[in-house]
Order: structure tokens, then sequence, then C-alpha cells
């Protein structure tokens, strides 16, 4: 299935579209089976989205939210994408939402991992809507090129697989390649002309697989509908 690109005129018509689409999506899953799950990544890109959708006509109370992936910190820290959630998704109507969250008290990723995987099996799966972001280098949810674990958490059978960064700050917890693709639909959500680019070269350039871009490989690999919603 090939990617369906949704532009927008400016970033506020993106958040509120976004928004908009993402609240049909949990109403179909909730009229069909009684309830939703909803995967989203953080960043600052999510932020006007996380607030228009807050205000959505959806019973967040049959809605279950949690990260794609997140950094090992306190939820209180500045770097915490849990605290973004928080501060801009689980607010009006969505306040009512069940929020499962990624990280606990464990020193590490890796020590926290087996304790996250069963918090994790407790969700609606697979995932109704899941939101990825990209970085500059590829990267999607802590999915890093030349990271360590990377090859592990592409084939992995868990749900999350602990990851350390090349280059970015603080080591992550993140869901792996395959629980990613499985989602009914998964929807890349980036702005600006660099990432547009980046994300069109790294899905036509002809590498072996291990050479592409992570977020190539997660497309390549999901099932579902996979959309791209972007502005400049």
């Amino acid at each position: 299935m090939s990617l369906q690109w949704h532009e927008f005129a400016s970033k506020d018509e993106l958040d509120h579209g976004l928004a908009a689409d993402i609240a049909k999506a949990l109403n179909a899953a909730i009229a069909a089976r009684g309830k939703a799950s909803l995967a989203v990544s953080g960043g600052r890109t999510p932020a006007g989205m996380f607030k228009a959708l807050s205000e959505s006509a959806v019973d967040f109370s049959k809605v279950w939210i949690t990260l794609v992936d997140e950094r090992w910190v306190p939820v209180d820290h500045a770097d915490s994408n849990e605290r973004t959630v928080r501060q801009n998704l689980l607010q009006g109507n969505a306040a009512a939402a069940h929020f499962v969250s990624p990280v606990s008290a464990a020193p590490t990723p890796h020590e926290g991992q087996a304790e996250i995987e069963a918090r994790f099996a407790t969700l609606p799966a697979p995932f109704d809507v899941l939101i990825l972001g990209m970085g500059d280098d590829g990267h999607t949810a802590s999915l890093f090129p030349n990271a360590v674990e990377l090859e592990a958490a592409c084939a992995s059978t868990n749900l999350v697989a602990a990851v350390t960064p090349p280059v970015a700050p603080h080591q992550r917890i993140t869901l792996t390649l395959p629980t990613i693709a499985k989602a009914h639909e998964v929807i890349v959500h980036i702005t600006g002309e660099g990432k547009k680019t980046l994300l069109q070269t790294a899905m036509t350039e002809d590498k072996p697989v291990t050479a592409q871009f992570p977020i190539r490989r997660v497309l390549d690999a999901v099932t579902g509908q996979k959309l791209v919603y972007w502005t400049a």
C-alpha cells in the first residue's frame, strides 16, 4: 500500500485537519469494538494537534493512549514527551482517556523494559491510530540509524525495546518495528520542506534494507493505512 499524502497551507490547518481525522478513526473504532487505542509521538511538532484533539467529540473514556517512544527521564523533566502529552492532550474532553506511561522508576530502559512490556500488553491491540514523527537523520520512534539495538528492535517479537541513540541525548524506550507495523492506521506527521524531501528520498532510494533510513523500514512493513500529514 502506497503512502497517501495530505498537504496543508499552514500548521494550524494541519493541526486541526489531523486532529479531526484522528477523532474520526477513534470514533469508528469505538463504534466497531467499544474501545480504541492511540499511540502518539512527542517533540514540538504535535503540541497544536494535541490541543485540537483534546477538544474533539470523542468518548475518551473508551480510548487508551500511550507514546510511540519516550526518553528515559522523569515525567517532570523538560525533555519528557509524557509531560508534553499531559499538558497538551490529556486535557478537556481527553482528560477522560486512559494513559499508559512508557517509563518507570527503573534506572535504565533496559532494566525497566519488562515492566513496560507488561503495561503495554494491556492496551487494545493493534493500535487503531499511530502517529510517527521523523528526525533529520531519518529516525522514527526511537529507531535510530546505527543504534546498537536497532536490528533487534526491527525484528523483535516484543512490544517494546530499549534503545541507546548514537548521538541524541537520553536512553529511550520505543515500540518495536513489528508493533508499529501492525497498527490499523500509521500517520507520519512532519513539517518543513527539508523533511518532505528527506521522506521522499528515503522511500525511493535503492539500498539494502539494513542501510535504509528507519522511517523507510517502518513504512515498508506497515500493512494498514499509511499516510503523511505535512505542511511547509
